[in-house]
């Protein structure tokens, strides 16, 4: 069977879920995934919730205090990110396809689910103080309220 962009798209997502799974050893509530795109600049980022409590990547380990929260283990998650952001869009360019400038994807753990959210509009680039980080600090907030 011929693979579509779909599949392609879909595996590329898969294995940025898979990596931060991988790096709370398979436990947790939530993933949220960050990735972003405008202007030629790449950004991706992740957070979870664990016990009902939402961490970033480096305090994880108050919730899981035996999971490796190094720099550099951060930093293959990071690299893995940004490689899987950046085929998405050979992916899109290959199937004349738009490239998200944005997206947010949220991975149910328990109940193996993802659901994704995609922005083709600029969301940051066009205020010249605001940043990716930014972008994704309001999302974690945002998450944290909820």
């Amino acid at each position: 069977m011929v693979k579509v962009f779909e599949d392609y798209f879909s595996e590329l997502q898969a294995d940025m879920v898979s990596i931060c799974l991988e790096y709370v050893e398979n436990t947790g509530d939530n993933i949220y995934i960050y990735c972003s795109y405008e202007n030629n600049v790449y950004s991706v980022g992740y957070f979870y919730r664990i016990n009902g409590k939402v961490k970033e990547r480096h305090k994880i380990n108050e919730e899981l205090p035996n999971c490796d929260v190094s720099i550099g283990r951060q930093k293959i998650v990071m690299q893995i990110l940004m490689d899987d952001l950046k085929q998405i869009n050979k992916v899109c360019q290959q199937f004349g396809r738009p490239m998200p400038t944005e997206m947010k994807l949220v991975y149910d753990i328990k109940k193996n689910s993802l659901e994704a959210k995609y922005q083709y509009d600029l969301v940051y680039s066009n205020d010249a103080k605001k940043t990716a980080d930014d972008v994704e600090q309001s999302w974690l907030e945002e998450v944290e309220n909820n």
